[in-house]
């Protein structure tokens, strides 16, 4: 039987989810976007008809409590991004990590200091990637208490337009304002968000899209999920 793959998450429209494994996989796997307001639906559509799911916003901590078995980055990182089965039940893992990791490797730029905006699984990814690059790593959010949980220093988004990171990890949604004064210029900009993207023509030393964090951590989800190797360049010319 052909496997079977989806998104769940809210909003899912306008994913590129879809488009990217069927460039992976010259278009022999399935995935569709399953749009649900509450966790428990979402996750009982992927029960009943799925063999394996990618997770986003504001799912990959209610995923990370309902999974039987944890990846390492997924254990570290609070969050879970992608499930599928293993011997105990379900397995998640989180490849956010992997997204932020190459998208940041492949511009061969050393980094130093490193800001994460935001604080939701997406910014969970974005300081373990950070680390893992040898950077210290500082967060700013709207909630001190969610910042201060990510295991670095917290800041208000007020007291983070003091610092000068030279890289800034961006990972709020898009339907969210840009809060103002947030020290862009002399950084590296990584964001998050691709379907809405606010911070494009921000002025800032180098701008990375969100295509590219989506990219890679696609490109190892879709290892994990079928076992094959997908087509990677096919995969950029879909993005």
């Amino acid at each position: 039987m052909t496997r079977r793959f989806a998104l769940i998450g809210h909003p899912v429209a306008g994913s590129l989810s879809p488009r990217m494994i069927a460039a992976a996989y010259g278009g022999r796997y399935s995935y569709d976007l399953l749009d649900f307001e509450r966790f428990e639906d979402a996750w009982q559509a992927f029960r009943d008809g799925y063999y394996g799911i990618n997770v986003t916003a504001p799912f990959k901590q209610d995923a990370f409590a309902r999974v039987d078995a944890l990846s390492e980055r997924a254990r570290a990182t609070g969050a879970v991004n992608l499930v599928v089965p293993c011997a105990d039940g379900f397995m998640g893992h989180n490849t956010d990590v992997d997204g932020v990791l190459m998208a940041l490797q492949e511009t061969g730029e050393p980094f130093l200091q490193a800001l994460v905006v935001g604080t939701g699984g997406a910014a969970r990814a974005a300081v373990y990637a950070a680390r893992a690059l040898g950077c210290e790593v500082c967060v700013c959010g709207r909630s001190m208490e969610k910042a201060s949980a990510l295991g670095c220093p917290a800041f208000s988004f007020e007291q983070a337009r003091s610092l000068r990171p030279d890289l800034v990890i961006y990972t709020l949604p898009g339907r969210v304002e840009v809060p103002e004064g947030l020290p862009f210029e002399e950084a590296t900009v990584l964001e998050a968000e691709y379907r809405i993207p606010r911070l494009e023509r921000i002025p800032c030393r180098r701008y990375i899209s969100g295509r590219r964090w989506m990219l890679w951590q696609a490109a190892a989800g879709y290892r994990l999920f079928t076992g094959e190797e997908p087509d990677v360049e096919e995969m950029m010319r879909a993005l």
